[in-house]
């Protein structure tokens, strides 16, 4: 059976200013006012009649009644942060946007700089409207890093750099 609202709230409290969901009702000895859930993969899990769910999806339950059905995401890229300013409906493309920090296998350490070994150049790229748009070879990873910022600034719409 689907999660309501309304046993949503039968079992819990949750605070928008502070993102906190707290048990109203009394679960396996847990008591009344304790903090719900635990933190895994780096997100606020809680779990409802057997199922865990993520604290970020029940808010959206607690605060509009229904789960999304797509991805929430973390303005400030705190999966941790729950507060309701902080969230917001979001695609797998704009929540992607919103990096603010290079993938573990980046060969510059820097968002949209790449080596480009034939000619001992960094390059910068980044993607919008679905097509990779290159932005030049520069001396630097830094330089090209710096294109990038700009680009992304100009052209992501929930950058928040």
């Amino acid at each position: 059976m689907a999660l309501t609202q309304e046993r949503l709230k039968q079992l819990l409290d949750y605070n928008p200013e502070t993102g906190v969901f707290t048990w109203i009702a009394v679960r396996r000895g847990i008591g009344v006012g304790r903090v719900a859930g635990k933190t895994c993969d780096g997100y606020r899990r809680i779990q409802i009649d057997r199922k865990l769910y993520g604290a970020h999806r029940l808010a959206f339950l607690f605060m509009n009644g229904s789960l999304p059905n797509s991805p929430v995401d973390h303005i400030n890229v705190n999966p941790l942060d729950n507060r309701w300013l902080n969230l917001r409906i979001d695609t797998n493309g704009l929540n992607a946007q919103n990096r603010k920090a290079p993938q573990t296998n980046s060969k510059s350490g820097l968002l949209g700089a790449s080596p480009n070994a034939r000619r001992d150049l960094w390059v910068a790229q980044i993607k919008y409207d679905g097509v990779v748009h290159r932005l030049g070879l520069f001396k630097t990873r830094e330089e090209a890093h710096a294109a990038y910022i700009q680009a992304k600034r100009k052209h992501h719409e929930f950058c928040t750099i």
